[in-house]
């Protein structure tokens, strides 16, 4: 005997609805309460506050890094849109730094230390690009302080934190992948500090929380780009971001189940999503790195963002994509660079519009800027005169002891005016690897050798002439005098 059980599709769905609620109760109920945290859960992977419709897609280009920011995002924000986090000014945020990689995946980087290089940047285009006036223009209202800054005590994982006075929203730092590695950031301006000012009360304008990572070279430089990834994020004065998220969660409170269905859940954490890496003229860095932003490869004074008349079409491209000019990049696809540097203001303007097309004019007539201090070095002809730099640099006019020796020098041009600059580009002349070299002494009176430091450095006369010779050993130790 058969039966037959006739229900109609709202009974069935009900049911089914049911019977999976009443399964999910018992979930997590075996666990105590410090088992998991839930920020922690946000933070994972699968986690991720984006639309997740190609699946196989997404695992196919599995970022190697996924950074988190522990600071949660708004609840007023619509589906489509990019989350939005609202900071307090001058307060430690937590910011994670997870290796994701696949098992297998870029095996070159077990075990090894990477840079990630951390900045504040505008969010509106229009901003971005007066960015160096903007910037100035706080720097003057607010002398000595700087608008993001590494709480480097509550850091974990993280070597050499370092910034930069002349660059005062970003800082870098080295981590080991294989550990666990937080960075603990404050961010010193506000969001109304760039709007202007009218009848008070102005909206404040977005900034974005920007990450590039890079992995060393060959010679152990930080030069290959590796990830980047960045959120939208709003400031305000101490507690004014816990008053901002509580009045959007009360207005979402008060909207009915339809409008909420428009809208993002809050969450816990926020998880930065992929860009481009910020472009390499934004900021050249005191240390060995060639990266944007933060760093510097090991060219003379010439402007990164200078463009060549016999640039190809290729380095046309490339130029467009370093100086943010990615949009019109199809639009000069078969320009080379003697076609870009003869179009005028005017061509650009009305190509471009006014803003990009000046913008572009401007980048492309730039010129170098000139080094704090210039110095000429010289390789010793011969290791074993060593000894005898003392006498050979107390001779007159420049003439060194050895009158059948040829000294020819090389020019280095400082921007920075470190030891570590300094250091890098005697390291380009005598061809030796940076990791190489362990010290750098320059002889002072009655032969001593003094270490060579960044107050040494500022010290020295422009256009000082030193001789360089090493001393082999375990590492390379260099002389200067």
């Amino acid at each position: 005997m058969a039966w037959v059980l006739k229900m109609d599709d709202a009974t069935i769905e009900s049911g089914l609805v049911h019977d999976f609620d009443a399964s999910l109760s018992g979930i997590g109920q075996e666990l105590g309460a410090g088992a998991y945290s839930m920020s922690d859960v946000l933070a994972l992977p699968i986690f991720k506050q984006e639309d997740g419709s190609s699946t196989g897609e997404s695992e196919s280009k599995n970022p190697p890094f996924q950074y988190v920011l522990c600071a949660a995002t708004s609840p007023a924000v619509k589906l489509q849109e990019e989350t939005l986090t609202y900071l307090n000014q001058g307060q430690s945020y937590e910011i994670r730094l997870l290796d994701n990689r696949k098992m297998g995946e870029m095996p070159e980087l077990n075990n090894k230390t990477v840079k990630s290089i951390v900045r504040v940047v505008f969010h509106d285009r229009r901003l971005q690009y007066m960015e160096h006036q903007q910037l100035e223009g706080w720097k003057w209202n607010r002398p000595g302080d700087r608008l993001l800054d590494i709480d480097i005590p509550m850091c974990v994982g993280i070597t050499e934190p370092r910034t930069h006075p002349s660059q005062l929203n970003a800082a870098e730092f080295l981590w080991d992948v294989s550990k666990r590695a937080s960075v603990f950031v404050q961010v010193h301006c506000i969001s109304t500090e760039f709007t202007p000012r009218k009848h008070g009360g102005e909206k404040g304008v977005p900034f974005r929380i920007q990450i590039d990572t890079f992995r060393p070279d060959e010679n152990g430089e930080y030069t290959l780009h590796l990830h980047s990834a960045s959120c939208q994020i709003k400031v305000f004065k101490p507690k004014g971001a816990d008053r901002k998220q509580k009045t959007d969660r009360e207005k979402m409170e008060k909207r009915t189940v339809q409008e909420k269905e428009k809208y993002q859940p809050s969450y816990d954490t926020t998880i930065l999503s992929e860009c481009s890496p910020w472009p390499e003229n934004a900021y050249v860095s005191p240390t060995t790195a060639a990266a944007p932003s933060f760093t510097s490869s090991t060219q003379s004074y010439s402007s990164a963002s200078s463009l060549s008349s016999t640039a190809s079409m290729q380095d046309v491209q490339q130029w467009l994509h370093k100086n943010r000019f990615n949009s019109y990049s199809r639009l000069f696809t078969h320009f080379s660079g003697s076609d870009l540097l003869k179009l005028t203001r005017e061509d650009l303007v009305q190509i471009c519009g006014p803003a990009d097309g000046i913008r572009l004019y401007n980048a492309l007539k730039s010129r170098s800027v000139r080094p704090l201090l210039t110095v000429y070095v010289c390789q010793d002809v011969s290791e074993s005169e060593s000894p005898l730099l003392e006498r050979r640099c107390h001779s007159k006019n420049g003439e060194h002891g050895s009158p059948t020796a040829i000294h020819i020098y090389h020019a280095l041009y400082l921007e920075e005016m470190t030891a570590r600059e300094l250091t890098r580009k005697i390291s380009c002349v005598l061809s030796l690897p940076l990791t190489h070299i362990g010290h750098v002494y320059r002889q002072g009176p009655t032969g001593i050798h003094i270490l060579l430091s960044d107050q040494m450095v500022s010290n020295f006369a422009d256009e000082s002439c030193f001789i360089v010779s090493t001393l082999k050993g375990n590492q390379l130790c260099c002389y200067i005098c």
